[in-house]
């Protein structure tokens, strides 16, 4: 960390603390605001001036009542307290001056402590769900909020980091439902928070490359929104289910491509625009992996007029991470599966230019792409460049997908093996 430090910056003793970890990991401030008094000197006014709020709710805060739960308000206080973005789920903050070359470290300890956090504030002991006793209405969105927050490890970890957490996080909603009593409306909640759960483990169960695994808990996840009447929910999972498919044979892919269809009429057109924008995503990049230039430039349009609907109203956390530059990714994604380079090299160039390195695994594979179109247009020093970037950021990120999508392009570098750019990085990949 360089530069002016506020007065509120808390020392790295405490930061390094398990204690501290685990209530950043929760966004429970309270606890912190306490610590930074107590051991670190930090009056409560100090810190309400720096974070912008008002001294009595930090004092009220620190008493354990109430939570901070707007974005703009953590990214305030991790600034003002200049805690570093993976510790609270945000990416790297811009006066985190150190590069994470080898952040595998610190990813697995931010998971161990989110995961321990989740358990740590105030919800039931899913682990062991008690035979007796009626689920109170308000569990559903209690659960609903930890898998939010259990989200947002997806955004630094690969799948073979978080998939038993995501798959115990099911599992205990699944014994819960079992063997629990609880109201006709209650039920539907937990099955809505079943299928949302099922869909994160089925993603972490994909990107660690078990995808019979990921099979199933997108088909358990499917079933069991259905019976929540969860139509969002029930649309997304065939997005999932879509996805996988496009792995296989030609037949496969066409099968693939009904099925993200079959996705987008589910959720419906009453469904919010950025669910709309996800699955029409989804589905443009079906049309393409089958080669469908016409169909792909439709369902793009699609994703973009839905995304333009967005007003600010509440959009389920599942899908809140979609936005312009999501958009333009998948559509740089397309253009370059359906072999458009000239299409595809500005719009992933612009969008990647804004996209943080801390989202190690999914930069690297947008990378690719724009590598492989690189290669397409001919530019191969150029190709080279992004693959070795690529490299960088895959490095000790626990994800298959990465590896998956280098290895072709990787492979056509190896014809231009004798310029020393290519050589370099493929060098690089096989050290």
């Amino acid at each position: 960390m360089t530069g002016h430090e506020p007065s509120t910056a808390l020392p790295r003793r405490l930061l390094e603390r398990p204690d501290v970890r685990a209530a950043l990991a929760a966004h429970d401030f309270g606890t912190v605001f306490h610590v930074a008094r107590t051991e670190a000197g930090i009056s409560y006014s100090m810190i309400a001036a720096e974070c912008g709020i008002k001294p009595e709710r930090v004092g009220t805060l620190a008493k354990g009542h109430g939570r901070v739960t707007t974005f703009e308000k953590v990214v305030r206080i991790a600034d003002a307290l200049r805690i570093p973005g993976r510790l609270v789920g945000l990416s790297r903050r811009p006066w985190e001056t150190t590069p994470e070359e080898d952040a595998m470290p610190e990813r697995r300890e931010f998971l161990k402590a989110s995961a321990a956090a989740s358990l740590a504030v105030g919800l039931p002991d899913l682990a062991r769900p008690s035979s007796r006793g009626r689920v109170g209405r308000d569990l559903p969105e209690k659960l609903r909020q930890r898998t939010a927050r259990l989200r947002r490890l997806d955004d630094v970890l690969g799948g073979g980091d978080t998939y038993r957490t995501y798959l115990g996080e099911y599992q205990s909603t699944r014994s819960l439902l079992r063997s629990r009593s609880y109201t006709e409306e209650t039920g539907r909640g937990l099955l809505s928070v079943l299928a949302e759960q099922a869909q994160q483990a089925g993603w972490a169960a994909f990107d660690g490359g078990r995808h019979a695994e990921a099979r199933g808990l997108y088909e358990a996840s499917q079933k069991a929104a259905a019976d929540a009447g969860d139509d969002a929910l029930a649309g997304n999972a065939l997005a999932f289910l879509a996805y996988q498919g496009l792995r296989g044979d030609r037949q496969d892919r066409q099968d693939a491509v009904q099925t993200a269809a079959r996705s987008c009429a589910t959720a419906g057109p009453d469904a919010v625009p950025r669910v709309r924008a996800l699955l029409y995503e989804r589905l443009a990049w079906a049309h393409a992996v089958a080669g469908q230039g016409d169909e792909t430039e439709r369902a793009l349009g699609a994703a973009r007029d839905a995304l333009a609907e967005a007003d600010g109203t509440p959009q389920p956390d599942w899908a809140a991470w979609v936005d312009e530059t999501e958009l333009q990714i998948m559509s740089g994604r397309c253009w370059t599966e359906l072999n458009r380079p000239l299409r595809a090299v500005p719009v992933l160039e612009a969008a990647l230019a804004r996209y943080d390195d801390a989202h190690a695994r999914d930069k690297a594979l947008y990378l690719s792409w724009l590598a492989d179109s690189y290669l397409t247009a001919g530019e191969i020093e150029q190709a080279a460049s992004v693959t070795g970037r690529a490299l960088d950021l895959s490095r000790g990120v626990a994800s298959e997908r990465p590896r998956e999508r280098l290895a072709p392009v990787l492979r056509r570098l190896v014809e231009h093996q004798a310029l020393p750019a290519v050589a370099t990085v493929l060098e690089q990949a096989r050290s």
